[in-house]
């Protein structure tokens, strides 16, 4: 059986602030649901202006080889490995709010 944490007194009380409503679990849950879902925003942000900047998806600038095409330089292998992170932090926010979002599956 999984030992049981207290929360020291100050974050109880910033996380009482934060999210009045609810039970310890749903407080924590709904704060950790705004943050997935900042992180998406910006993580979506991130990936909408490289395809702005070049005009094409990601798997497009990967397909056509774009830092290759375009000699390697700091600035498109630079923002590859941006977009790249963006990507994967795309498809992890995502998973993480599909599993926040359903019914407790501990019962509570």
């Amino acid at each position: 059986m999984a030992k049981r944490q207290t929360i020291p007194t100050q974050l109880s009380q910033a996380i009482e602030l934060l999210e009045p409503e609810g039970d310890m679990s749903e407080k924590l849950r709904q704060l950790l649901l705004a943050e997935a879902q900042r992180r998406l925003l910006r993580y979506r942000r991130l990936g909408q202006k490289f395809s702005r900047k070049y005009g094409m998806s990601f798997a497009e600038f990967v397909a056509r080889r774009t830092v290759a095409r375009k000699k390697y330089s700091f600035e498109v292998e630079s923002d590859f490995w941006d977009w790249e992170l963006a990507q994967d932090g795309l498809a992890t926010m995502e998973k993480l709010l599909e599993q926040l979002q359903r019914p407790h599956e501990d019962g509570h």
